[in-house]
């Protein structure tokens, strides 16, 4: 019998794992090549999983809301025909568990995690029975770290169902680095002396969210998957980048006479409706251009330098929630470019039709709060960026207009541009500039360019 391994495939630059969501065959069940059979879900994105070759379902190795390590197999295909034992067998992350004798039945379950990188066998005791999840992942940082089990469990987990992530045990880790305040006994002196006083220590203050309690009448709504990320994610970028916001105000009147103009013709010859977000964005790029300090991420004490120019662009899903697809090399692209890149990018994210890397390697983010009939707002950064730009929305304003002939009041179309940045790399004089280059860009649009 010819059984083909399917193994987890490597879903987006910095994506390590993914959550098995639902099956969508059952053992025993036949499949037809790219027919989708398994819907996972990553810190990126919900993906559907097409098969490989076309068989038999024998066995699904992972159960509904595992985790995965990328290249782990997480199920098998008979290309034969049906199996005699087309059994649902789960695999527990890919850990061979030992059996206990009778002689041991208190003794605890050893179990011996594979690292594909080195094909080291090492072991991280875990009685049998032990209701939390830890991934192999955080089994493996808790080997090399000698991170006991007793600690392990007392971790508080901020993913999915209160589960310990990567994030988390790497937190932990960081604060058991910092030594405890060493208290020393008083000095004995002469009678004569007082006793000088100790200091006392100032204990450390923990941050422990307020407890929220429902009346009979108020209505309880479980966050979703993806929100419960974007929670997560907002809450980890204010603990990691201290916030500092710049606002500017353009008057984008030319883009806007210039877009009216052309929005008709230029439907009619591409086939695309053109928004004023590809504008924005060509702008963005020219700025970091001129500023590529601002298109850089930090990892510890070192600066990377992108070479790349990757565009997000936050947009709302019809659920509510946000994600934020990536234009890549934006830089290489012109008004048109832009324009089909942000329209696919939109509608694949509106029709859960994202690819995984389609939300990856972002280097700079935009945001439309202008959509919604915001004026301005304070944007958090989108992690491991460090700048993220908000543009409001477009009003008619009174305002003054030099001439060489004398000043006189007109009406312009203006607009607030906020940008939000790192204040450990990015200093306000970067970050203002930025902003302020950005405004220039749109402000000196030429109303003659061909698009």
């Amino acid at each position: 019998m010819a059984e083909i391994e399917i193994r987890l495939p490597k879903m987006g630059e910095s994506v390590t794992e993914a959550t098995i969501t639902n099956w969508l065959k059952n053992p025993g069940d036949l499949i037809a090549m790219d027919e989708p059979l398994v819907e996972v879900a990553t810190d990126k994105v919900d993906n559907e999983l097409p098969s490989e070759v076309a068989g038999t379902l024998i066995k699904c190795l992972f159960e509904k809301d595992q985790v995965a390590q990328v290249g782990d197999v997480i199920a098998i295909i008979s290309t034969d025909g049906p199996s005699d034992n087309s059994t649902n067998t789960v695999a527990k992350d890919n850990i061979a568990e030992i059996a206990p004798s009778n002689s041991a039945a208190t003794s605890p379950i050893v179990e011996t995690i594979v690292e594909p990188s080195n094909n080291e066998t090492k072991q991280l005791n875990i009685p049998q029975g032990q209701g939390k999840f830890f991934s192999p992942l955080v089994k493996s940082i808790a080997q090399k770290e000698a991170v006991s089990l007793e600690q392990l469990n007392n971790i508080t987990g901020t993913g999915q169902d209160g589960r310990v992530t990567k994030k988390d045990i790497l937190a932990f880790l960081e604060n058991k680095t910092v030594s405890p305040a060493v208290t020393t006994s008083p000095v004995a002196v002469a009678p004569s002396a007082p006793a000088p006083t100790p200091t006392p220590a100032i204990p450390e203050t923990k941050i422990v969210a307020p407890v929220a309690i429902a009346s009979g009448e108020d209505q309880i709504i479980e966050m979703d998957r993806m929100r419960k990320l974007i929670a997560d994610h907002m809450v980890m970028s204010k603990h990691v980048s201290p916030h500092v916001t710049s606002f500017v105000e353009a008057d984008v009147t030319n883009i806007v006479n210039w877009r009216n103009k052309v929005k008709g013709k230029f439907f009619d010859t591409y086939g695309e409706n053109i928004t004023f977000t590809p504008i924005f964005i060509e702008a963005i790029v020219k700025a970091i251009k001129d500023f590529p300090m601002i298109n850089v991420s930090v990892n510890g004490t070192t600066i990377i330098k992108k070479s790349a120019i990757n565009i997000g662009m936050a947009t709302a899903l019809p659920s509510g929630n946000l994600i934020v697809p990536v234009i890549k090399n934006a830089d290489r692209l012109n008004l048109l470019g832009l324009t089909k890149a942000v329209n696919e990018l939109a509608n694949n994210a509106r029709n859960n039709k994202l690819k995984p890397d389609d939300t990856s390697g972002g280097t700079y983010t935009m945001t439309n709060v202008g959509s919604f009939g915001n004026v301005m707002g304070t944007p958090i950064i989108n992690q491991p960026q460090v700048a993220i730009m908000a543009v409001g929305a477009i009003r008619k304003m009174p305002a003054v207009i030099e001439t060489p002939e004398g000043d006189f009041i007109g009406i312009r179309h203006k607009m607030f541009l906020s940008h939000s940045y790192d204040h450990r790399v990015v200093d306000g004089a970067l970050g203002g500039q930025f902003v302020r280059r950005v405004a220039d860009y749109l402000e000196s649009f030429d109303i003659s360019q061909k698009y």
